[in-house]
């Protein structure tokens, strides 16, 4: 049998076709951008995404010349929230995770809910992250969109009734809203009643690998196929990384570097403790039944690399579009080991766990009349990497011990940017054969429904290996340890002036 793992990103959309036993068959992309109409917002126009996957699909399919597929399950962004009407068509731009300007409303649900409540029942700290948030600032900027919006659809339950006619959601991805109460497996009427939205504009929560439906006959047929695959519940695109990385038991943990840098760790329970609540990390649902997630977040990622490309690197662009290779390869080229001479901070949406500091700005430092491009480079890879070590330390505190990190993600293919994750954080780093997890895992969530696999963990096994394994260098340590604790200095420090920089007389 043949499986789709639809992977939506926040930058970009990718399709990827398995066989049964995981092998790569194809796959294809497409990239979008994400609106910024306003200093701290974030948006995206979610019917352009839509398109754009189509034509993603129809690409692997006809390139693989494949006709025939089992099923297709969804990886999606996490918390983007669009108003939809009866028909499911979008009535306004999705406001996306990384958005931030939903301050007052965070400060009105401290106020009406207290955050040890909103944590200790939904697994989300209060941060302008969350789905919550991004509803009351509708209700109340755009009390006309409010009202006429039939349903309020996360990018999981968009696209499954643009496929299926039918909307649902998976308990994963209805776990990372804020609107889930995790202890009582189900939409906090506590939380809808004191913002006034009916759970009747919500979609039904069904867990991850369930089939909502055959593919619409139309849609099947416009993408080349000659049946109707099931279309499936998958997840948030980190959880279904994880599954598609093997964390399939309790104490297993990855980082997936896409537009966001994430760490998950998986969890037998929902530890909802207090010294994670103070970290600011969330906890939700796996798409592994039975299973939970610690996660960590860093909102810019792969995103500054992309910045960094996009706003300086035209001519290893063109040249790489040439000659038909990774424009990244051609940046790190001439990159050596060791420190940057610069040290960068990579606050440019804000700072992720464990500070939340919305308000926080990018950083670099350091700058000479002999800086490269190449120092500036790898002082963004160093930067990110620094933040992950400041992560992993918050996850120690709270008694959540990693040995090892399952790399995912554009970031796993680069063994530069491995031996970095290793050398800063003193713990060994390993790399899938198949580094889109996310797409694989909701491939397997996707093969569940259609009878290929009885269980995730059979579906895992099936197809994990392993074809990258970094150890730490301590020579590499040693240079890195002072450069960390350099650079944990630099917010602390700059924090009032990052929060002033940015406000500029008109």
């Amino acid at each position: 049998m043949n499986l789709i793992g639809l992977d939506i990103g926040t930058t970009g959309c990718k399709a990827s076709l398995f066989a049964d036993d995981g092998q790569l068959l194809g796959s294809a992309s497409r990239e979008y951008p994400v609106d910024i109409p306003q200093p701290g917002w974030a948006e995206q126009n979610a019917e352009r995404v839509w398109r754009l996957a189509q034509e993603a699909l129809r690409q692997v399919l006809a390139a693989a010349g494949i006709c025939r597929v089992a099923a297709l399950g969804l990886s999606v962004q996490g918390e983007a929230v669009m108003p939809v009407d009866a028909d499911g068509q979008a009535l306004r731009p999705a406001i996306l995770g990384m958005d931030t300007r939903t301050g007052t409303q965070n400060e009105w649900l401290s106020e009406r809910f207290g955050a040890e409540y909103l944590f200790q029942h939904t697994g989300m700290p209060v941060h302008t992250i969350n789905t919550l948030p991004k509803l009351l600032w509708l209700k109340q900027n755009e009390p006309e969109i409010w009202k006429q919006a039939a349903y309020f659809r996360l990018y999981e339950d968009f696209l499954i009734q643009k496929m299926t006619g039918k909307a649902l959601i998976s308990r994963c991805l209805a776990s990372r809203t804020q609107l889930f109460d995790l202890p009582a497996d189900d939409w906090s009427d506590k939380i809808l009643q004191v913002i006034q939205l009916d759970r009747s504009r919500l979609s039904t929560v069904s867990p991850s690998g369930v089939a909502a439906g055959e593919m619409l006959p139309d849609l099947a047929e416009g993408l080349g196929l000659k049946n109707r695959p099931l279309v499936v519940t998958g997840g948030h695109d980190q959880a279904c990384g994880a599954l598609g990385v093997g964390l399939v038991r309790p104490g297993l943990s990855m980082v997936s570097t896409g537009t966001a840098e994430v760490m998950e760790v998986a969890l037998a329970t929902p530890t909802l403790t207090s010294p994670l609540e103070r970290g600011n990390i969330s906890v939700y649902a796996h798409v592994v039944t039975g299973l939970y997630l610690a996660m960590t977040l860093n909102h810019s990622g792969g995103l500054v690399l992309r910045w960094f490309r996009d706003s300086f690197c035209k001519e290893e662009m063109n040249l790489a579009e040439a000659q038909h290779q990774d424009p990244y390869d051609l940046i790190f080229e001439d990159v050596v080991r060791g420190p940057s001479p610069l040290l960068l901070v990579p606050h440019f949406a804000g700072s992720g766990t464990p500070d939340f500091d919305t308000q926080s700005k990018g950083v670099l430092i350091g700058l000479t009349f002999a800086t490269t491009r190449q120092d500036i480079a790898k002082a963004i890879l160093e930067g990110l990497t620094f933040e992950l070590r400041y992560n992993l330390e918050v996850l120690k505190a709270g008694q959540v011990d990693i040995k090892e990190l399952r790399a995912i993600g554009g970031g796993a293919r680069s063994k530069l940017w491995l031996q970095i994750k290793a050398d800063v954080t003193g713990i060994p780093v390993c790399a899938p054969k198949v580094t889109e997890a996310a797409s694989w895992g909701a491939a397997i969530l996707g093969g569940i429904a259609a009878g290929c696999f009885s269980s995730p963990l059979e579906g895992v096994e099936r197809a994990l290996e392993f074809n990258a394994f970094v150890e730490p260098d301590p020579h590499q340590q040693a240079l890195y340890e002072p450069r960390y604790h350099l650079y944990r200095s630099l917010y602390p420090l700059l924090k009032q002036v990052l929060h002033e920089v940015g406000k500029v007389e008109k």
